[in-house]
């Protein structure tokens, strides 16, 4: 089997061009569902090692993409159903991305609150050990020394 986006096609043959998208859009789909997957885990987005790929292969997606709009390839796809095959793929590639974008900025925003707690810890135990003020003063603490010595 080739890769997805290693296929060399006649920018002429829709057909052709068709069934390489299929192939492309079905990589994106696994690649973002297997990445939606570690994203419901709780994995921050920067660790997933999906990322790389996926934006290998959204890139050639959006290049065909451009290519068929911008008419330098020609996307009339004979076959009725494969152009409803592609068609299927689109929308299930959208469902994926949508899903996606969400757990992505879940992912983002989860990770913001744990910088943040961090930060307020860091800040809490700064604030703890200074012996300077808010003010910039230095700040003595009271003192309690016991005098209840027994001879």
């Amino acid at each position: 089997m080739t890769p997805a986006g290693n296929i060399k096609l006649d920018p002429a043959d829709g057909d052709g061009r068709a069934k390489a998208l299929i192939a492309l859009i079905d990589g994106l789909i696994a690649i973002v569902n297997e990445e939606n997957v570690e994203l419901a885990k709780g994995l921050p987005a920067s660790r997933l090692k999906q990322v790389g790929e996926k934006n290998r292969l959204a890139n050639l997606f959006e290049q065909s993409v451009a290519e068929a709009v911008g008419k330098t390839a020609n996307l009339n796809v004979q076959d009725r159903v494969l152009r409803e095959q592609l068609m299927e793929r689109i929308l299930r590639l959208r469902v994926a991305m949508d899903e996606n974008v969400l757990r992505l900025r879940a992912a983002i925003d989860a990770s913001n609150r744990r910088i943040e707690a961090i930060m307020q810890a860091i800040r809490e135990q700064i604030a703890n050990v200074s012996p300077y003020g808010a003010s910039g003063r230095r700040v003595t603490s009271a003192i309690s020394y016991g005098t209840n010595v027994r001879a």
